[in-house]
């Protein structure tokens, strides 16, 4: 699942992610309230999720996410790379990456989440 305000951004991510792993079933969230809905609706495996978005943001959206759903693996993928989001992201033991949504940032990605698996 795709969690991004911005349609450009989960354009890109969509078309990397599809290239790089081909058989997955690909959902989009624009926002974090309907990311949690989504979750509770279908229970992805795998995550990526901006952290600031509209509504409640995106470690918002983890906690709320992982009070019903502690197995999807998640990764802040996000422009905001500040220390303190980089110490939130590892309290909610989420792989934080930096964007821009480049190949080698959704590699990362991709790659711890298949690390986990």
């Amino acid at each position: 699942m795709i969690v991004d305000d911005s349609k450009v951004s989960r354009m890109m991510i969509r078309a990397k992610m599809a290239q790089l792993q081909p058989d997955w079933v690909i959902q989009e969230a624009a926002n974090g309230e309907v990311a949690v809905a989504m979750v509770r609706a279908s229970a992805p495996d795998f995550i990526t999720m901006d952290v600031n978005m509209p509504g409640i943001n995106g470690f918002e959206a983890v906690e709320q996410i992982r009070a019903f759903n502690t197995t999807a693996r998640i990764a802040m993928l996000t422009a905001n790379i500040q220390e303190a989001s980089r110490e939130r992201a590892a309290e909610l033991k989420v792989t934080f990456v930096k964007k821009p949504a480049t190949e080698p940032a959704i590699r990362e990605a991709i790659y711890h989440f298949l690390a986990a698996s």
